[in-house]
């Protein structure tokens, strides 16, 4: 049977009719920030901001694509779900404002990376240490989301418990920055076009071929 929270996430799911006018300006906020990089990337040859960013939120698109597999195999619960208020839900626990955020997100991380691949912070190689810096403020908020109710956390293994914790951490967001630093200090624009290709590929081939054509869309 499915949670109250999962039949709340389907109510308006990819309804249109729920758009707010506050999605112009966001997306405005969005398309600003790619352009300045976009600016900058021609202007010194070096996309590794923009790579960044898309790499990050396409893994993103992958993990919101099993989370949906979740509620359809079990016909209970995603591991995360969003039913509350939102301009547009996009699936279970994805809705337009998470959408931008992670839009964002890999082009602040980028940002964040120093020059010099072999500098420590705290004495740990500096990708890995933001990689976990960064991974843990994002599990912080998704705990303040939980406890706000706008994020709800169904299974035992996957809340705010220890084990949870470092489930979230791992499977939510640090594979997100390790891929996406992985990405960024490749030398070769092709493979990282690659990567790309096959995160966006597999992301795009679950949703519209497999899950829309057998309608597991959530």
């Amino acid at each position: 049977m499915s949670t109250e929270a999962s039949l709340q996430a389907l109510e308006g799911l990819r309804d249109l009719s729920t758009l707010k006018w506050y999605v112009i300006p966001l997306l405005a906020i969005v398309l600003y920030i790619y352009t300045i990089e976009i600016k900058k990337a021609r202007e010194s040859g070096n996309w590794n901001v923009i790579y960044s960013g898309l790499t990050l939120f396409g893994m993103d698109f992958i993990n919101e694509t099993w989370n949906g597999w979740v509620y359809h195999l079990t016909q209970h619960s995603a591991f995360w779900t969003t039913p509350g208020q939102t301009a547009l839900r996009v699936m279970m626990g994805w809705n337009v404002e998470i959408i931008f955020m992670f839009l964002i997100a890999g082009i602040v991380f980028a940002n964040a990376l120093p020059e010099d691949k072999n500098a420590k912070i705290l004495g740990i190689p500096n990708r890995w240490a933001l990689a976990i810096g960064f991974s843990v403020f994002c599990v912080f908020i998704e705990v303040l989301l939980n406890i706000g109710g706008l994020l709800v956390w169904e299974y035992p293994f996957w809340n705010a418990s220890i084990t949870g914790i470092w489930l979230i951490f791992f499977l939510g967001y640090f594979h997100f920055y390790v891929v996406t630093f992985w990405v960024h200090d490749m030398r070769d624009n092709k493979n990282k076009l690659k990567v790309l290709g096959i995160i966006y590929g597999f992301a795009i081939l679950a949703n519209i071929i497999f899950l829309g054509f057998l309608g597991w869309v959530y």
